[in-house]
């Protein structure tokens, strides 16, 4: 039998193609995670401080959801706590579970439809101040709010708009009828929304304006040449420019829909009575802390929870359908 010889070259070559594919390997996967770790440190630490408080206040007290299948009792613990089961879901059974429901659900569609949008506007208006100097003015004045307490806000609104407000002694002068919005159960949600935009909308514009900065100005100078107007520029230049923020601060806002404001609520709850200012929020605080109920009120925490990763899963994946990002890539 004749042995068929190999080629001389063949064998070096394989090797070198092996060496070149590891050498690949390695440039993509960049260096070691000690490495990484070493040249990274300084921004780590950085991080650190909030990462702790993400783990200390958000993680580990999603470890109390066992509660929900006890009879909790805070001198038993969780160890000594009996068992029920699904028992503590049949809050969701009970006509003022349905009540705050459905009184969240408003609060937190006036917010999404008005509160939300507000920051954008604010954030166009001051963006076409052309003073610098009265821009920082503006932008000062509207931050402001954002640092007053709740407490001291819902006072001011109550020398405004309440019984003896500045609005209903301008109506009695006028001879109109005098109105007390302050305890009106039907303008509540209104009053609350109105309130919230208040107090935060200016510091909403702050994500705003850092995206509208980043909008190249060749954009702009391209579309004027080809005639576009203002309202075309805004329309074909600076809203799709701040769209992919947008999206991702909508995202994490449906995350937290159900949350419609437990101090500013709570605070004005007896001027409007209960039927008009019970939500989620406060039902749990008053069912759970003040009368013991500690399995139904977490039950109920649970379950918004989860509605809440629903929603953010789903808008996120609507947002891949849709050529978007959305606060991860697919």
């Amino acid at each position: 039998m004749h042995r068929v010889s190999r080629s001389p070259g063949r064998a070096p070559d394989r090797a070198a193609g092996r060496a070149a594919r590891r050498a690949a390997r390695d440039a993509y996967a960049g260096p070691g995670l000690r490495a990484r770790l070493r040249r990274d440190r300084v921004m780590l630490l950085l991080v650190l401080p909030g990462f702790l408080f993400f783990v200390v206040f958000h993680y580990v007290p999603l470890l109390g959801n066992v509660i929900v299948f006890q009879d909790y009792q805070p001198y038993l613990g969780f160890k000594e706590s009996p068992w029920v089961g699904f028992a503590n879901f049949s809050v969701f059974a009970e006509p003022d579970f349905y009540r705050a429901l459905l009184n969240t659900l408003k609060f937190a569609v006036l917010q999404l439809v008005l509160f939300f949008p507000a920051p954008i506007g604010l954030a166009l208006l001051l963006n076409s101040i052309i003073s610098p100097r009265i821009k920082r003015f503006v932008q000062s004045v509207v931050y402001l709010p954002h640092f007053i307490g709740w407490v001291i806000l819902i006072s001011i609104s109550q020398q405004l708009i309440g019984g003896t407000g500045l609005l209903p002694q301008l109506l009695g002068e006028l001879g109109l009828p005098r109105v007390d919005l302050m305890t009106s159960p039907e303008f509540f949600p209104w009053l609350v929304t109105l309130q919230l935009i208040w107090k935060d909308a200016g510091w909403g514009t702050i994500i705003y304006l850092a995206a509208l900065l980043n909008i190249e100005t060749e954009h702009y100078e391209a579309a004027a040449i080809d005639g576009a107007d203002r309202w075309r520029r805004l329309w074909h230049v600076t809203l799709p420019g701040i769209v992919p923020v947008t999206l991702l601060l909508l995202i994490l806002n449906l995350g937290s829909i159900l949350s419609v404001g437990f101090e500013q609520i709570l605070l004005q709850r007896d001027a409007v009575g209960a039927d008009a200012a019970e939500v989620l929020d406060t039902y749990v605080y008053f069912h759970g802390v003040l009368d013991g109920q500690w399995g139904p009120a977490a039950a109920v925490g649970l379950v918004k929870g989860v509605i809440g990763l629903v929603l953010i899963l789903g808008a996120n994946k609507l947002a891949h359908r849709f050529g978007h990002e959305g606060i991860y890539s697919r």
